[in-house]
């Protein structure tokens, strides 16, 4: 029943990302949205945007054709689905269950199982870039599913993000984001370092930023963690913080030691993040580990 018609889609997490990217779903008049999420205010906030507020997790499972969870990393799907929540249980045939939190792909292969025995389809869909594109629906959406599956979600993807790629089977949408966000991470590490090089040296850093823009240095990174943050040492909360992180900097460094190779970047950024939870900065945005570089 691949082809069946989307009627009600359930929400499950509005954080900093998941709230802008179900407003931008509520634009499809044809649907639905249930949203749940711990905090009410979130909620309520939703609702006069037009979502149904359900009573609870598995009011969502019962009543939706497509359940997506937005939540904060990998422990918090586990225990949704198979810790004392015990969601796994409340699937139905032919629902569409899509996880776009950040997460392990081993725990997302193993989901897939689980959901297959229940004549479901599974989807894991983490997002890319920033705060501002989950606002805009120009989010990038890393899928790992069956081609037919990635094809049915489309319609809702394409209201989130504009780069939605199909990335493979289930998990490829995971490792996508976790090995994108490591080469991220470690990207900072080397503007951070040229920052704290151009301040001792005498020179401006948004400037030395600017014109690296215009060289083979430039980067996403740059434009946006550097000039917008590291220049102007602003590392605003709530933002991507340095725990978050930290947490998606671990999926990395567990998949390196699985395979057994040597992530050198990886951990020199996982130490300057530890640094900074440890002074304080756990809730301010990740490139504050700038300070403690010096």
């Amino acid at each position: 029943m691949k082809n069946q018609t989307i009627n009600t889609i359930g929400f499950i997490g509005l954080g900093v990302m998941g709230n802008s990217m179900c407003k931008n779903l509520l634009q499809n008049k044809n649907w639905s949205i249930m949203v749940n999420d711990i905090n009410k205010n979130k909620e309520e906030d939703l609702h006069n945007h037009g979502a149904i507020i359900a009573s609870d997790i598995e009011d969502i499972f019962d009543k939706s054709d497509v359940i997506i969870t937005c939540l904060p990393g990998g422990s918090f799907v586990y225990e949704m689905y198979f810790g004392k929540q015990n969601m796994i249980s409340f699937i139905k045939p032919n629902q569409y269950i899509v996880d776009m939190s950040t997460s392990q792909p081993d725990l997302m292969v193993k989901l897939n199982v689980d959901i297959k025995k229940k004549n479901s389809f599974f989807a894991d869909a983490p997002i890319g870039k920033t705060r501002q594109a989950a606002i805009d629906g120009t989010l990038a959406i890393m899928v790992g599913s069956d081609l037919d599956t990635f094809k049915h979600l489309l319609p809702i993807f394409n209201l989130m993000g504009e780069d939605i790629m199909h990335c493979g089977d289930v998990g490829s949408g995971q490792l996508t984001k976790i090995m994108n966000n490591m080469i991220l991470f470690e990207t900072v590490v080397a503007l951070s370092e040229a920052a704290n090089i151009a301040e001792k040296y005498g020179m401006n850093v948004g400037k030395l930023f600017n014109n690296i823009t215009k060289c083979s240095g430039d980067s996403f990174a740059l434009k946006n963690h550097g000039i917008k943050s590291i220049a102007k040492d602003h590392f605003p909360s709530p933002a991507f913080s340095s725990e978050y992180a930290l947490k998606d900097l671990s999926y990395a460094l567990e998949l390196g030691n699985k395979l057994k190779i040597k992530l050198p970047g990886a951990e020199t950024a996982k130490k300057l993040l530890q640094t900074s939870i440890e002074q304080g900065d756990k809730d301010l945005y990740f490139p504050v580990i700038k300070k403690y570089l010096k």
